[in-house]
């Protein structure tokens, strides 16, 4: 058998690798977070057998992400090499991690579904792919993003996010200026103008959705990234979600929707749904290094129809902003919770 490791910026980029050094059969075995930035993959693959018959698998009909992803569960299922800490599949075992995470009742049963639809007989390695077929991951481009509008609750912290966001646009050459849309709230346009300070980066108010426009439309025509910080609201109570569509509408913005992995399960997936239904395509999970249950965090990275952006793990600006794999996902639902706790 040939192991060997990769490192690359993103998950999709290590497979990208995978496939290129090692082939379609090669099987991840295990995944995490780089210390410098990234993803490393474990990567395994079966020597050939000469005496073994000729590949006779039709030709693909998909495309190279899911005929890879075809291909590593076909030859997780034949079982030939073992995977370190392995659990056999149990269905009531799963169903009882997802409870203690506070996982949504109806996700919980969908996943526990589709993972026992794999056949794969390693419980962790049978979710992973069950998540791995709902959860989409959208990064942003930091050197190519125009605009994006941060939305969400008080206290998803959106505020922060941007501040983490500027900072990566600047490590990637970019200039950048951080508009603060919530003029009101206590203390929100100064703690603004602290992170823009450290960050060298611009920093404007707009007190309308007429001022956001022209101040979008300056950073535009400066070729700088514009990252909006709004007041936070309910996207669950209609007034506030009307309130808030004068603002999502300006063009170029993107509105990018912010959770706390704080948040019970159910109003996670609540508020994720909310956020689709007045504009985002994709979300950014924060506070991830606080949560003692993962309910919240898969409930907003599994929403349908929205992508996952990026999850928060750090209070602090130069760091703690990452691009989760399924893998990664699965095993915090099978092991993040504090013993004992209910």
């Amino acid at each position: 058998m040939q192991l060997r490791t990769f490192l690359a910026k993103d998950m999709k980029a290590a497979l990208a690798e995978v496939r290129a050094e090692m082939g379609p059969d090669a099987v991840i075995v295990a995944s995490q977070s780089a210390k410098g930035g990234g993803v490393m993959v474990r990567a395994a693959l079966e020597a050939p057998d000469a005496a073994s018959a000729p590949d006779e698998r039709p030709a693909p009909s998909k495309d190279a992400d899911s005929a890879f992803r075809d291909a590593l569960i076909r030859r997780l299922r034949e079982k030939k090499f073992e995977i370190p800490g392995r659990r056999r599949f149990d269905r009531v075992e799963l169903l009882a991690a997802f409870a203690r995470n506070r996982l949504p009742e109806g996700l919980a049963h969908a996943l526990a579904e589709s993972a026992a639809k794999t056949g794969l007989g390693d419980m962790t390695l049978a979710l992973a792919a069950a998540v791995d077929a709902r959860m989409v991951v959208a990064p942003l481009d930091f050197r190519n993003a125009n605009a994006i509008l941060l939305a969400g609750p008080n206290g998803a912290g959106k505020t922060a996010v941007a501040a983490k966001l500027a900072a990566h646009a600047r490590l990637a050459g970019r200039s950048v200026t951080l508009i603060a849309g919530d003029v009101a709230g206590a203390g929100a346009v100064a703690r603004l103008k602290d992170f823009a300070d450290h960050l060298g980066a611009a920093v404007v108010t707009a007190e309308s959705a007429v001022a956001l426009a022209r101040v979008v439309a300056d950073a535009a025509a400066q070729q700088a990234f514009a990252i909006v910080d709004t007041a936070g609201f309910d996207p669950r109570q209609p007034k506030a979600a009307a309130a808030f569509a004068a603002l999502g509408a300006i063009e170029p913005l993107e509105t990018i929707g912010v959770v706390s992995a704080l948040t019970d399960g159910e109003e996670a997936a609540e508020i994720a749904a909310a956020l689709k239904g007045i504009g985002a395509a994709r979300l950014v999970v924060t506070a991830t290094d606080l949560a003692r249950r993962t309910g919240a965090l898969a409930a907003a990275a599994l929403s349908p129809g929205l992508a996952l952006a990026h999850v928060t793990r750090s209070p602090f600006v130069a760091g703690g902003l990452d691009i989760p794999t399924p893998l990664a996902v699965a095993r915090l639902l099978m092991e993040n919770v504090v013993e004992g706790a209910q």
